[in-house]
């Protein structure tokens, strides 16, 4: 798997509406039939079949008649960034600013004294109605620039940045073009028919692979989701539905209507088991989610950061993560199912949990699991720079997560009774 396409998609995604639509493509070049949710559904077995939600999370399936389980891939495809509130310009006697606040966990830092281009959804008023359009500038439009060591001498002693202050990207001149306005031409509409938007301030510097690594923006969770998409497709249809999931809102809790504790996976799966005649709670039973996001390497200057006994590094393998207070899903049941897999795929596994008085974040797996309850494994590649505007992981982990994940789907399943399975 060459990571010269995961860098292609990582350019056409630069926000999670252009994620869903790029999978989206993806899925129709493929063979797959567009469904919408408020419509009646005739569902064919054996033939592939995706829906969105918000125009920024999709979830695609392919089940065959006689199905009894599903096997799950779900990833994210939001990254943290600056979000441009609804009235953009802030103009000033010499410069016009961005009105933006922080959207997930970002590292404020990384974004300074960098080209930044500006991309999301624009709601357009239509000759019927409303629609959604999607933006991208692709060009550098913005840069939130640092302040001058000279005027600040004790800036390398450590800097609070203030997100209201210090965060706020430089767009143009007391005169500048109104960002809307710039926006409505890149889409060839009056700016007046921009109703609102949501739009995003993001990185477009091109990812680069360089001494076994990779670095490029949005590696989290793209990476995954780069993977998941292509495990999916390329999977030999087995006796198990397939079912992939791109969940937008996970960097802000995943608590919408299209996030990971929405019904959305739930509303999906109980439509597919009704269409195919299965008993919709018997097929979830026998099921397996693997919940994919991007796990922390160990720190070349900071290895104290890591738990001794669960360091991973990049190139070294899928990451399996556990967490005792079940940030992560992960339990001895879901882990030694993956553990199986891995090892029919040739797939190396590492072993990863937070140093026991550092809590680190959590991901979506968990957070289905209230909608959905099935066995679930979380799973990731190993980087370094989380939230960062440009990140870093192994070039030759995108190849181990789509061979992992291609070969949960080809894996069929049989839960015989509670703690006992076979894996065909």
């Amino acid at each position: 798997m060459e990571n010269t396409a995961l860098f292609d998609f990582i350019a056409h995604c630069p926000t999670a509406f252009h994620t869903a639509a790029t999978v989206c493509e993806a899925l129709t070049a493929a063979g797959y039939t567009r469904l919408a949710e408020s419509d009646a559904w005739t569902l064919e077995a054996g033939k592939g079949y995706f829906v969105s939600r918000g125009t920024s999370s999709v979830l695609a399936f392919c089940a065959p008649a006689d199905f009894s389980g599903f096997v799950i891939a779900a990833a994210h495809g939001d990254s943290p960034a600056p979000k441009i509130k609804e009235n953009a310009d802030l103009h000033g006697a010499d410069y016009t600013r961005l009105s933006v606040e922080p959207y997930g966990g970002m590292i404020f830092s990384t974004w300074l004294d960098r080209p930044l281009s500006v991309a999301g959804r624009v709601v357009v008023r239509t000759a019927r109605g409303i629609a959604v359009r999607l933006c991208d500038l692709r060009v550098p439009v913005a840069v939130i620039p640092n302040v001058a060591i000279h005027m600040n001498r004790t800036m390398n002693d450590g800097v609070k940045l203030n997100a209201a202050v210090d965060m706020l990207p430089l767009y143009g001149g007391a005169d500048a073009e109104p960002l809307r306005a710039r926006v409505a031409a890149s889409l060839g509409i009056a700016a007046e028919d921009i109703l609102s938007a949501d739009l995003f301030v993001y990185n477009p510097q091109a990812g680069v692979e360089w001494n076994g690594f990779i670095s490029a923006p949005r590696l989290d969770d793209l990476q995954c989701v780069y993977a998941a998409l292509h495990g999916f497709l390329d999977a030999v249809d087995g006796t198990a539905a397939k079912v992939l999931c791109v969940f937008d809102n996970e960097e802000v809790g995943s608590q919408t209507r299209q996030g990971a504790a929405s019904t959305f996976l739930y509303d999906v799966l109980r439509r597919v088991s009704a269409a195919y005649f299965r008993d919709y709670d018997a097929a979830v039973a026998g099921s397996l989610m693997l919940s994919c996001d991007n796990a922390h390497a160990v720190h070349p200057n900071h290895p104290e950061y890591a738990d001794a006994n669960h360091t991973v590094r990049m190139n070294g393998g899928v990451v399996v993560k556990y967490n005792a207070n079940q940030r992560y899903t992960t339990d001895a049941w879901s882990a030694a199912l993956f553990r199986v897999i891995c090892a029919r795929a040739g797939v190396p596994v590492q072993l990863y949990a937070n140093r026991a008085d550092m809590p680190g974040g959590s991901t979506l797996g968990n957070i289905a699991n209230t909608q959905v309850s099935l066995p679930t494994v979380d799973i990731g590649a190993a980087q370094l720079a989380m939230h960062s505007a440009y990140e870093t992981a192994g070039a030759a982990d995108t190849a181990y997560l789509y061979r992992a994940i291609k070969q949960a789907f080809e894996t069929t399943l049989t839960a015989l009774a509670d703690g006992v399975a076979e894996i065909v």
